[in-house]
């Protein structure tokens, strides 16, 4: 059968179909920064801020401005007011979607609502214990996008567990007694690919690989 795409689209099928996931520059910066600013503006708001403070200082030290025991229901004020925006949804489906078009097609259907991630220097109430979306009901066929608004790199990140090793997790789950997310993490701990990627990029990854975070040091 006759291929027509570019190289660079077979590239990124090809990079997504090895590593399960791509880390691509975004395009469309005007939507990049609508959704910054639209979580910059509903942060300041929340925390009574009104100095003209840099908005990547306010992302990147938000933890000094909201205390832990708050910090959950500070995220999901937060994610109740992007989600009330009519625009939220199509700006965030712009900055990756020529990248989704290459590797899921074009004829999509989108999560109803977008999540947030905060996480907050040596804090272990907000951590994402290893799981995959699929484990939990979700379609193999869906796609994760996951926008940084901040640089985000190492423990400040989150970890992907390769497709030979999660291949290898599935074919072997029943025999390893991996009864909870500790112990299975303990055991892909050395194999996990620990994800660095800038404010400006955008991460597209499988969800049925195992995921998560750890304590940001």
């Amino acid at each position: 059968m006759a291929n027509f795409l570019y190289k660079e689209e077979q590239d990124i099928y090809n990079d997504f179909s090895k590593n399960g996931y791509v880390i691509k520059k975004i395009n469309n910066f005007n939507s990049l920064e609508y959704i910054r600013n639209k979580i910059v503006k509903i942060i300041k708001k929340k925390i009574n801020l009104k100095k003209n403070i840099d908005n990547q200082y306010i992302l990147n030290n938000v933890h000094k401005f909201v205390e832990v025991k708050d910090l959950n229901s500070f995220r999901l004020s937060i994610i109740n007011d992007i989600n009330s925006d009519t625009l939220f949804r199509s700006h965030y489906y712009k900055i990756s979607r020529p990248y989704l078009d290459h590797i899921v097609g074009n004829e999509l259907v989108m999560q109803i609502k977008i999540n947030l991630s905060i996480q907050f220097p040596n804090d272990d109430s907000s951590l994402l214990a290893t799981h995959a979306d699929t484990w939990s009901g979700d379609s193999p066929y869906e796609a994760v996008v996951w926008l940084p608004l901040v640089d985000c790199y190492k423990t400040k990140a989150m970890y992907l567990l390769p497709p030979k090793e999660t291949k290898k997790i599935q074919e072997n789950f029943s025999k390893k007694k991996l009864d909870n997310s500790e112990k299975l993490y303990r055991h892909i701990k050395k194999k996990v690919k620990w994800i660095d990627i800038d404010y400006g990029e955008v991460l597209i990854f499988d969800q049925a690989m195992p995921h998560g975070n750890r304590i940001n040091l």
